[in-house]
């Protein structure tokens, strides 16, 4: 499992990626490989507003469903819709094409609250233990 150090991580297992005022966000390594071979995303449409740790979308794998949480507050500007003919992208190469949505942060501080790589990786070991 790999832990980009470029990324801040949420405890419901999403990644984020900042540029400028855009946020990538995506479902890490580690959520990947608990869900299994995944078979469908459900994503949200452009112009959808969530505030932090609103759901935005669905990953189901053969083992389970799963929804995927807003790990910070705004505005999605862009989905990965070649996610929807083909999930599995999440399963090979979560933390590159992989990436669910894009989304106008509405609230910077907000990025603050979500851990760096090795905390993120502290705490899977933890919640595993």
């Amino acid at each position: 499992m790999t832990f980009p150090d470029d990324l801040k991580y949420s405890k419901e297992h999403e990644w984020v990626k900042v540029e400028g005022n855009v946020a990538t966000i995506g479902i890490t390594d580690y959520a990947q490989e608990q869900l299994g071979e995944i078979v469908f995303v459900e994503l949200p449409s452009e112009g959808e507003e969530f505030a932090k740790e609103d759901v935005f979308g669905v990953v189901e794998s053969v083992k389970s469903v799963s929804d995927v949480y807003a790990p910070i507050s705004g505005r999605v500007i862009e989905a990965n819709d070649p996610l929807t003919d083909g999930p599995e992208i999440l399963n090979e190469d979560s933390y590159g094409e992989g990436w669910i949505i894009r989304m106008e942060i509405s609230d910077a501080k907000e990025l603050k609250e979500l851990m760096s790589a090795k905390e993120y990786e502290a705490y899977i070991k933890e919640e595993s233990e």
